[in-house]
């Protein structure tokens, strides 16, 4: 994503101590972040599910998209320095690049949730028990209607599932 730095410009640019929060999950900002350099962590719940180093890793996206709050919260792992964009909407119609790499982006993202919940359909099918419905989850994921989506969990399920 190092492509996304040609574009950042009209922003805030942050230095972020190391363990300070840079959004929270539930918040809604209405920010696009870009990583420049540092370290973040993604975590969901009490959870660390991604580490990002890569300068140009993008985060805030998925809530500007779908105007909707953050899906977790991000938090610098070390010192980092962070490109801000207030006005996320803005940026992205005024940079359809941009916007096209994000989209590159979340499709990458997808395929590879999709290849992998294929796979686990293929390895459990017949089983009987709750991985069998992948093959559910992969059908409701195709035909999902624009709507606020409520991902489900082992502790609060989707009702369209």
């Amino acid at each position: 994503m190092r492509a996304v730095l040609d574009y950042c410009s009209g922003g805030t640019k942050r230095e972020v101590p190391g363990g300070t929060p840079v959004l929270h999950e539930g918040s809604k900002t209405g920010h696009l972040f870009v990583l420049l350099e540092g370290r973040l962590e993604v975590i969901k719940g009490d959870t660390v599910v991604a580490v990002l180093t890569e300068p140009g890793a993008m985060l805030g996206e998925m809530s500007v998209l779908l105007d909707q709050p953050h899906t977790a919260t991000v938090r610098a792992a070390s010192d980092s320095v962070i490109y801000e964009f207030d006005d996320a909407a803005a940026f992205l119609r005024d940079q359809p690049a941009v916007a096209l790499l994000i989209a590159r982006l979340l499709a990458q993202r997808l395929n590879v949730a999709t290849t992998y919940l294929a796979d686990l359909m293929h390895q459990y099918a017949g089983h009987g028990n709750h991985l069998s419905m992948v093959g559910e989850l992969l059908q409701s994921m195709i035909n999902l209607p624009p709507m606020q989506v409520v991902p489900g969990s082992d502790r609060q399920s989707d009702p369209r599932i």
